[in-house]
């Protein structure tokens, strides 16, 4: 496998696999115009980038961000998924499987990612990485060579009801199927050591003791003979089995039926460059484009509303540009209550930027959004009265 090298091909590539290893990488193009818009205003390491992005999800839950990072993490989950394979010696998963059992984990890496405590987000993806494939192929370890018998005495209650709602069977019948496993559990007791993954089927009348315990209990659930119970149970064991260790299916297998093709082909082209995609995007600059025009008007009408003093002192200082003292001077009034008013205008003006965000934007306050406020509201004024002298 081929290693990237700079920021735009790291940040916008993908591996991908031909048979059981990696064969090149694939751009996508979308990210791609992004990353080097991006590049053409600064530059930084592979690092920098990395911690970019980062900040951009976290700040503003954007999509393509979480995209990016999955790029940048691909020869990360790449060599943790080679390196967990060397340590399991007789497993069904190729590594195009491990790589996608890890991949898909991206999001929920960087959920729980802080910078600030000094982390690598390579190293630290790298652990989380080889940590689920080696639980998933310890799973699948384990459940392929359990019988069915050691699956259900393994398996947990919560795990078995899941298996059964997975499998699409109605509350009803997993209601059934669940006290038929209780009494199976509580009756059924190996001669063995019960951590064995090698329990044989229970003899007859071992079925026969489950049915009539279950019977006993059953309430309005359905009446079952041992036959049945041991179908119900076996239904069970194929659940269980299928849910704890599901069959991965490669894009690139060929379509079933055809002499050429792979699923791939049949996967819908991504539409984030399509029409709608350009629909949406003039819809957000509409959107803030009329959400700045309202903010103009509510922060005019705002200053409009203040008292003369009050208007003189703001257009003195951010459009003239004098400090205090001269407009203390030029108004004739005290330097200490020029800066009084000054900070009273501006909590005026902020008072009425608070009230339209909750009420237009369905903001809910708090200090540090205040904090934020306060500093749109003074690039606001600074760009409002060198605007009103031009």
């Amino acid at each position: 496998m081929r290693s990237r090298q700079d920021p735009l091909e790291t940040f916008s590539t993908f591996l991908q696999f031909e048979g059981d290893r990696a064969s090149t990488w694939a751009t996508d193009a979308r990210l791609r115009r992004r990353m080097q818009k991006c590049l053409e205003s600064a530059s930084g390491s592979l690092n920098f980038w990395a911690l970019y992005w980062l900040k951009i999800w976290q700040e503003k839950s954007d999509r393509g961000a979480v995209d990016h990072l999955t790029a940048y993490l691909q020869e990360t989950c790449y060599w943790s998924a080679h390196k967990m394979l060397l340590n399991f010696a007789a497993v069904q998963y190729t590594l195009p499987d491990c790589f996608q059992v890890a991949i898909v984990k991206v999001e929920k890496i960087l959920q729980n990612f802080n910078a600030q405590q000094g982390f690598n987000l390579q190293n630290y993806a790298s652990a989380i990485f080889s940590s689920t494939i080696r639980d998933t192929l310890r799973q699948r370890q384990e459940v392929d060579i359990c019988t069915n018998w050691a699956l259900l005495r393994k398996v947990s209650q919560k795990r078995l009801v899941e298996s059964l709602e997975n499998a699409g069977l109605s509350a009803e019948t997993i209601a059934s199927y669940v006290l038929a496993w209780n009494c199976f559990k509580t009756l059924y007791v190996p001669t063995q050591a019960t951590g064995t993954r090698k329990l044989p089927r229970p003899d007859d009348q071992t079925w026969t003791t489950i049915a009539h315990q279950y019977n006993k209990n059953r309430e309005a659930l359905l009446e079952a003979t041992p036959t049945l119970i041991e179908k119900w149970l076996i239904t069970c064991a194929n659940a269980a089995r299928n849910y704890l260790n599901p069959t991965l299916v490669s894009i690139n297998t060929p379509k079933p039926g055809y002499d050429s093709g792979e699923l791939l082909d049949d996967v819908p082209e991504s539409p984030r460059e399509s029409l709608i995609a350009d629909l949406i995007a003039e819809e957000e600059i509409q959107e803030r484009q009329a959400q700045r025009s309202n903010l103009n008007q509510v922060l005019e009408t705002a200053i409009a509303q203040l008292d003369e003093e009050l208007r003189s002192i703001l257009r003195l200082y951010y459009a003239e540009n004098c400090t205090q003292q001269q407009m203390a001077t030029r108004l004739n009034i005290k330097q200490y209550t020029i800066s009084r008013r000054l900070t009273k205008a501006k909590e005026l003006l902020l008072k009425s930027l608070a009230t339209w965000s909750q009420e237009t934007l369905h903001i809910s306050l708090t200090p540090a959004l205040l904090q934020s406020m306060s500093a749109v509201l003074e690039d606001w004024l600074q760009t409002h009265y060198k605007n009103l002298e031009n």
